[in-house]
């Protein structure tokens, strides 16, 4: 056993603890009420950088919420590897859901995590795998370990589209200089079956609004005449697919990048079983892209869905109305060559060309990112490849995801840098949703395998 590996057995209740600390503090950056929180987190996050050992800490602030940097510089001859992460959460909405507390991290054991997984909103995103990387940089300390320069990055906006962060980017370039950025805000496909993201969709996120009468009209006097914007919104988004499950925005598929059968025949080599997935989600089939199996679907196509839906009465009992109003929230995930900016504006002339002459529009865009592929040929990519299976015991599978980090791609236009997204996440963490979890053995799998990606990429660049 290594010794940074015996520091973190020996110190096991304590990171787990100090985590739960850390996952107690309802850092929701999406709502208001929650802004002191926020920033509590971030001086709680600045605490346990320089606890573990990183100097030069600093919480900087932004036109949102600051941004906590800290560092650890070993010599001017070593790597240097730019380590991001973000301490904010999502809602924990609906809280009635939840199992146990949102903000009150349990331990409880799972099928898939049979030595327990920690239960608590940002347990798995992003907090827990944020967190590894600070307990790593403390177990290299201790052990007398580390091997490159390390710079740490966490954000507190991410979950609201990092809209700060790129100008922070160019503000503190040289701050920010480093040969790689690591993170670890992805997943692995099981605890048995390593893996290494090497691609991300990217994102237009917005909001819609229809409006027809100037006010909720009683649906007995007025129902077959007046517009009823709920009826209407509904049938305008069921227009935006066909029954092929193919998006109708006009230009929309324009600068998609098709997939080589070569390459769509390497992805499928990456284990996936429709059964159990169906099961671990209680669906009674799959839906997609005719064309296209669930994996890819889910990656390499884009898609468009509607994440919420409001408009009317939705108390108890009835309440007869038209409603003036009705309005929903869509994201489109898209992949490379799809600009969100093209995307947002081929949507917005789309959904007002769709829409009857009874009603307006209003289309406000939230946020967005741009799609991101990472090399699987570079020397970081080897480092980590090496790290997880010396780890794991078994070699990584390079795995496109679904999701969206749309810092990658800004690294790479105002930093210069690759990113390599090794994280320890499961799909069925239930990131985003009510009792996320992230499982123990995940948890310190990451921190046993970050000081190894820190050794192996010092010694592929020779600078170790």
């Amino acid at each position: 056993m290594s010794r940074c590996s015996s520091y973190i057995q020996e110190n096991r209740d304590r990171f787990l603890n100090e985590l739960f600390d850390l996952l107690r503090i309802p850092s929701v950056s999406a709502d208001p009420a929650f802004a002191g929180d926020v920033t509590r987190c971030a001086e709680s996050v600045a605490d346990h950088l320089r606890s573990a050992g990183a100097e030069s800490v600093e919480i900087i602030s932004t036109g949102g919420y600051p941004v906590v940097y800290g560092e650890k510089i070993i010599s001017p001859d070593a790597p240097t590897v730019l380590v991001y992460g973000h301490y904010d959460v999502q809602p924990a909405d609906p809280l009635e859901l939840w199992d146990s507390p949102a903000f009150e991290p349990v331990i409880k054991k799972t099928t898939l995590h049979p030595e327990g997984a920690i239960f608590a909103r940002g347990a798995c995103d992003d907090k827990g795998q944020m967190f590894m990387h600070i307990k790593a940089l403390e177990a290299m300390v201790q052990s007398d370990a580390l091997h490159c320069n390390i710079k740490f990055m966490i954000e507190g906006e991410e979950e609201v589209g990092s809209a700060h962060l790129e100008p922070f980017l160019e503000k503190h370039r040289e701050k920010l200089a480093a040969d790689i950025v690591l993170v670890s805000d992805t997943g692995i496909i099981a605890n048995d079956i390593p893996s290494i993201t090497v691609g991300l969709r990217g994102l237009s996120y917005v909001e819609v609004e229809v409006t027809g009468p100037n006010r909720d009209l009683h649906s007995g006097l007025y129902g077959g005449a007046a517009p009823n914007p709920i009826n209407i919104l509904c049938e305008m988004i069921a227009s935006m697919k066909n029954e092929d499950q193919r998006i109708m925005v006009d230009g929309f598929y324009d600068d998609v990048v098709e997939l080589s059968a070569a390459e769509r025949e390497a992805m499928a080599e990456a284990p996936f079983d429709e059964e159990e997935y169906k099961s671990s989600i209680a669906i009674g089939a799959v839906e997609g892209e005719k064309g296209y199996s669930a994996p890819e679907c889910m990656s390499i196509r884009p898609t468009l869905d509607v994440n919420g839906i409001w408009g009317g009465y939705t108390g108890d009992g009835a309440k007869t109305v038209i409603a003036s109003k009705a309005s929903a929230k869509i994201s489109m995930r898209l992949v490379p060559n799809q600009d969100p900016e093209t995307i947002t504006a081929l949507f917005e002339k789309h959904f007002n060309a769709i829409a009857p002459p009874s009603v307006s529009v209003k289309i406000t865009p939230m946020h967005g990112g741009q799609p991101a592929v990472t090399p699987t040929d570079s020397i970081a990519y080897q480092a980590a490849s090496a790290a997880m299976e010396s780890s794991f015991g078994r070699t990584p599978v390079p795995f496109r995801g679904g999701g969206s980090i749309p810092i990658v791609a800004s690294f790479e236009q105002i930093l210069g840098l690759k990113t390599v997204l090794m994280g320890f996440g499961l799909d069925s963490d239930a990131i985003h949703s009510p009792n996320e979890h992230y499982g123990v053995f995940n948890y310190f799998k990451g921190i046993e395998t970050i000081p190894l990606f820190h050794e192996n990429f010092a010694r592929l660049t020779g600078q170790g």
